[in-house]
């Protein structure tokens, strides 16, 4: 019995620590940080855009069209309505190129005209070391949104229901108030 109740303890503290190390990130966690260089090169960090609060699209680049509905809301609630503020928001796509068979120079073009149709920034996690550290699925597509303090605030994995966006939208708005 007391070797049945220590074998238990030991897989409950393993498991905790494994899970603790692949850094499944939650609502209400710290987003720990990352360096990821733009296609022309240049490193980013969350804290590029300090102060403001962020859209993080983690894309395989064989869905990255699956949250154009949920962006293109986001778009027009930033740059036709004006009611969320750019200047206390950005939006921007991280590609996950270990999720997909496709070469970097075919990812590379995808990226730029996503970067050119949302005015924003796409980055490269060459290695899913993001994808590893903060542990989201492979081959998918998830959106976080921290808070300017990088607080997790909104987690999604897969296509974002239109039911839901005005909601995220509204969510966005008040987090850029705070």
């Amino acid at each position: 019995m007391k070797k049945t109740l220590s074998l238990m303890i030991t897989a409950i503290f393993i498991l905790t620590a494994a899970t603790a190390q692949n850094g499944i990130l939650k609502v209400g966690d710290k987003a720990p940080g990352w360096v990821l260089e733009s296609a022309s090169k240049v490193e980013h960090t969350m804290d590029t855009w300090k102060g403001k609060v962020l859209q993080i699209n983690y894309v395989d680049p064989d869905l990255s069209d699956l949250n154009d509905p949920f962006n293109d809301a986001i778009d027009k609630a930033t740059d036709i309505d004006k009611r969320i503020d750019q200047n206390l928001f950005k939006g921007f796509g991280i590609v996950d190129t270990k999720s997909t068979w496709k070469p970097n120079g075919v990812i590379r073009m995808i990226a730029k005209n996503k970067e050119k149709k949302y005015d924003t920034t796409i980055l490269f996690d060459y290695d899913g070391l993001l994808r590893e550290k903060w542990g989201m699925p492979a081959d998918n597509y998830t959106v976080v949104i921290v808070d300017k303090n990088r607080v997790v605030r909104y987690l999604h994995t897969g296509e974002i229901p239109e039911s839901d966006h005005e909601k995220i939208i509204g969510m966005i708005i008040e987090l850029t108030k705070e």
